[in-house]
């Protein structure tokens, strides 16, 4: 058994922290950020950790501050003799740069990795990596939790005997062939080809979606300029309806209006990062149970692979 736990959090998902604290049991913890004139802050604990594991819980979206906020908290509480520091990121920014896409750019994913190495982490748990080789980014262990813990329950409450499993590209083709493997349905793609980031020139639909109803996969949502696109593409080819689970509902830009104006019966996203706006067709599911259920897991030294139903 651990010491003693405490559970703080950054200012950028506060709201899910209170509840993750809250299904652990505990009061989630004191955490002032002292702002100067020219942007500079100083987030600084206002109870003890000596001795206790220490778990911060941050989403690193932009703006980039959201990640050194989090940066800072880590090194805080080193500082401030943690037995141990876990950090909580329920959505992992930068993880779109995991690799060399094209020359001379840098490996965002594999450095902010080793700023958290460098700040003190002992590990790491998060959510649905834009790709699951990140986690050998990192020195220390990893949590690497799925959100289809919360969405399978949810689609087989949906299930109408219609369903088929979708792709919005070839990227999202393993994680859809997942869902579709332990639901027994059929599996659908789209082909897409983009010119710019944020902008599809051009997608094609592979498979038959006639008469179905469609549930694309994919593990964020951005501009949600390839989602609405698809869901127009499968409703043109036939499909009676397209819905969308997603991960991370980043939601820049264009997003809410595209959602808005799509063939798209439904968006279900977790709360991973707070939505900026309510919409209709946005249904956001609590992943807090979740973690607090692999934090008490954690602590107690037992094993959290029961929570892995698709990964």
């Amino acid at each position: 058994m651990s010491a003693g736990i405490k559970i703080f959090s950054g200012r950028a998902t506060i709201d899910l922290a209170e509840k993750i604290a809250t299904c652990y049991g505990k009061n989630l913890g004191n955490v002032m950020v002292t702002e100067f004139s020219d942007g500079e802050f100083e987030p600084s604990f206002e109870e003890t950790v000596r001795g206790q594991d220490v778990f911060i819980i941050q989403s690193t979206m932009p703006p980039t501050e959201n990640l050194f906020e989090l940066l800072l908290l880590i090194d805080a509480a080193k500082r401030a003799s943690a037995k141990s520091v876990i950090a909580l990121i329920p959505y992992f920014g930068f993880a779109r740069q995991d690799r060399k896409s094209k020359p001379r750019v840098a490996i965002g994913a594999k450095l902010v990795a080793n700023m958290l190495h460098t700040a003190g982490i002992d590990r790491i748990m998060t959510m649905d990596l834009h790709a699951d080789q990140i986690q050998g980014f990192f020195e220390v262990p990893v949590d690497h939790l799925y959100a289809s813990t919360i969405f399978l329950p949810y689609l087989q409450k949906i299930d109408t005997g219609n369903l088929i499993m979708a792709a919005p590209d070839a990227g999202g083709a393993k994680r859809a062939n997942s869902y579709a493997k332990k639901l027994n349905l059929g599996l659908a793609m789209c082909h897409k080809h983009r010119k710019v980031a944020n902008e599809v020139a051009e997608m094609t639909v592979i498979g038959d979606v006639e008469g179905k109803d469609v549930i694309l996969v994919d593990d964020m949502v951005d501009t949600a300029g390839t989602l609405t696109k698809a869901a127009d593409l499968f409703i043109e080819q036939g499909a009676k309806s397209v819905r969308a689970i997603c991960t991370h509902p980043i939601l820049s830009g264009p997003a809410y209006d595209r959602i808005e104006n799509s063939n798209l019966l439904e968006l279900v996203v977790t709360d991973s990062i707070p939505l900026k706006r309510q919409s209709n067709k946005i249904k956001v599911l609590g992943v807090a149970q979740l973690y607090a259920d692999v934090m008490k897991s954690m602590v107690n030294h037992e094993s959290i692979s029961s929570h892995f139903i698709i990964s």
